[in-house]
């Protein structure tokens, strides 16, 4: 599989080399490169990232589609991972990326739910139990993207003009996954998880960052455009 995984980073420096290190590990060198995008950080998350054997980027204009494009438009690969600098993959991730994309030749995108670590464990249990309703939701409206878990082919990502820079956080990945519907089949497997840290939950409580989420899940799929501009840096 002609795969590159790319790692979008906003001053990340003490979690992106564990991140890199883990992928590293499990994918047993078959990415085809690991593209750090330094999303105009301010300390030494691109010096990190640079050490552990990565394809640095700098990317100064700070949101995620931002950097997600800077990404896109470095990248050689057909196929383009895309996790965030506080995902951890599973050893069973790119086996399994693999596979569903031999099983499934014609989808454009793969994604799944994020599995959370570094809370305590009655947080963690509503957290992951949450995903539950992903699959019903999926079923329903047709499409669902998570962004800091996905692979997307690049002719697809082409083919709709790639990522939409006028976002910068809140319902990007929703916004990506209506316009990748619209030329192929995107993909949401809950057995296609990554490991993520619970850090913003830990800052802000469970209910309020899943109810901002919910309501920029529901508006992009109504009115294309996400319900929340503004965003908070939680690190």
């Amino acid at each position: 599989m002609d795969l590159t995984l790319i790692i979008c980073a906003h001053n990340e420096e003490s979690v992106i080399g564990e991140t890199i290190d883990v992928a590293q590990k499990y994918s047993k060198g078959r990415f085809k490169e690991i593209i750090v995008v330094d999303n105009a950080s301010t300390d030494r998350t691109g010096e990190i990232a640079s050490a552990r054997g990565a394809h640095v980027l700098y990317e100064p204009e700070k949101g995620l589609p931002s950097a997600r494009q800077r990404g896109l438009e470095n990248s050689t690969s057909e196929y383009l991972a895309y996790i965030d600098a506080d995902t951890l993959l599973t050893p069973e991730w790119i086996d399994r990326a693999e596979r569903i994309f031999r099983e499934h030749p014609a989808i454009v995108s793969l994604s799944g739910p994020r599995r959370y670590f570094g809370s305590s464990w009655w947080r963690l249990w509503i957290l992951n139990a949450m995903w539950g309703i992903a699959p019903i939701t999926y079923r329903l409206v047709g499409y669902m993207i998570l962004g800091g878990n996905f692979i997307a082919k690049r002719s697809a990502l082409k083919a709709i003009g790639g990522f939409d820079r006028s976002i910068k956080f809140y319902g990007e990945d929703t916004d990506l996954a209506r316009r990748l519907s619209k030329v192929g089949k995107t993909l949401f497997r809950m057995d296609f998880y990554a490991y993520a840290s619970a850090r913003r939950f830990e800052t802000e409580g469970i209910w309020k960052p899943n109810l901002v989420y919910m309501f920029n899940y529901i508006w992009p799929v109504l009115f294309h455009r996400p319900f929340t501009k503004a965003y908070k840096d939680v690190r």
